[in-house]
């Protein structure tokens, strides 16, 4: 008797035991998800649409637009190293649409620089029609959303610099027939119509001409690029704009002083506006010691010009002797965070994007290092704290709004 009441007493421990035990695994949830599963997750559904991509220019320069010299399915790495695209690395990184930079030399006559943006549309359409299983031509929000939903890439055209319509309002409407979607009013120097942040202002912002170009764009439907220009022209824009803007490829210059960042001027703007600043990877724009870097490179070339008189070999060797002892800093993927962190605490997450200037510079910052790493920064963005749904507006929900607040205004 004695025996089987410890036997009962026994199997009653482990009856009480196991019942614990799976009490415990109830109220303990599953193991929550990486933020780098996280970031895929969302991309998967959402992948992104990336403001800036030089790839065509490096096509141009690279294989003189000759598409039999190279294929886009697998590239050598030394070539990956410029363009920092490929088929490849764009499946990786989840790009569901791209504007591809139609891009020339703002210094070129104007004749020229019509021409070879014509020739540079051209390299996109050929590029589309060579890879027709990876890409398909979008010009409006709807059609880039039919690409994406067929897991090609939405592949549209923007203008980079107004210098490429030779003050013409007639070559800008052609551009628009031809396909570009969008035209940032200028690019490095100040154009006959609209000061740059990186030139000598002639117009305290627009011309009256350059009015009418914001006009006519906002009537045919392109979408006013405010990357490149002087913060007089990007209040001028707001004014006169019946139609949200994006910037293309800019980051905040709060957090680094380059004039090609958006100031808080500007941001403040964006919710009445509803643009967009479509965050870059350029290492000057993002990382405050290397934008003061470059500054102090600047001014100790500028001393061994004028020390050097005559003499270039010892004016290079001075600038490399301050080089050697001062390196040259690198910007990070957490610098590019912080600019998110900035426009969203300013403008707000509605109007934070994406545009990473792959193929348009030489270094790029260290964990994005070409089109593949998207889902790296976004598993950045989870561990700040960045919601599901705030992923998905940065990758593509906001720059698909502005398209349609575009296309909209062109419609009245």
């Amino acid at each position: 008797m004695a025996g089987r009441n410890s036997v009962m007493t026994l199997n009653l421990r482990r009856i009480v035991t196991v019942s614990a035990l799976a009490l415990i695994a109830a109220a303990v949830p599953a193991s929550a998800a990486t933020p780098e599963e996280t970031a895929r997750e969302v991309l998967s559904k959402t992948p992104v649409i990336d403001g800036h991509n030089d790839t065509p220019h490096q096509i141009a320069e690279l294989f003189d637009r000759d598409f039999s010299k190279f294929d886009l399915k697998g590239l050598s790495p030394d070539i990956l190293a410029k363009t920092h695209t490929d088929i490849p690395t764009l499946r990786a990184g989840f790009l569901g649409g791209q504007f591809w930079s139609v891009y020339v030399d703002a210094a070129l006559p104007k004749h020229e620089a019509v021409t070879r943006t014509v020739e540079q549309i051209d390299v996109v359409r050929q590029m589309i029609a060579r890879y027709p299983d990876v890409f398909v031509y979008a010009d409006t929000a709807a059609t880039a959303e039919a690409a994406m939903k067929k897991g090609k890439i939405a592949s549209l055209i923007g203008m980079e610099g107004g210098h490429s319509i030779g003050s013409s309002l007639e070559i800008l409407r052609q551009m628009h027939a031809l396909g570009a979607r969008y035209m940032t009013i200028t690019h490095s120097l100040t154009t006959d119509w609209a000061d740059s942040a990186t030139d000598a202002p002639k117009h305290d912002g627009l011309s009256p001409f350059g009015f009418e170009v914001i006009a006519e764009m906002n009537r045919l439907g392109m979408i006013v690029d405010l990357s490149h220009v002087s913060e007089a022209t990007m209040h001028d824009v707001l004014d006169k704009t019946r139609a949200p803007v994006l910037f293309t490829h800019s980051n905040a210059r709060a957090v680094t002083p380059h004039p090609r960042n958006v100031p808080d001027s500007v941001l403040k703007r964006l919710p009445q506006n509803g643009g967009v600043v479509m965050v870059t990877f350029v290492p000057g724009f993002t990382s405050p010691e290397r934008r003061q870097w470059e500054y102090d490179r600047s001014a100790v070339a500028g001393r061994a010009k004028l020390e050097f008189t005559g003499n270039p070999e010892g004016e290079k060797a001075a600038v490399a002797t301050w080089i050697a002892a001062h390196p040259q800093p690198k910007a990070t993927l957490a610098q590019v965070a912080d600019h998110i962190d900035h426009i969203r605490k300013v403008a707000g997450i509605d109007h934070i994007g994406i545009g990473g200037d792959f193929g348009g510079v030489d270094e790029l910052p260290v964990g994005l290092e070409n089109v593949s790493t998207y889902p790296a920064l976004f598993a950045e963005l989870v561990r700040r704290g960045y919601s599901k749904t705030d992923l998905a507006k940065i990758a593509q929900g906001n720059a698909l709004r502005v398209m349609r607040g575009v296309e909209a205004a062109a419609e009245k």
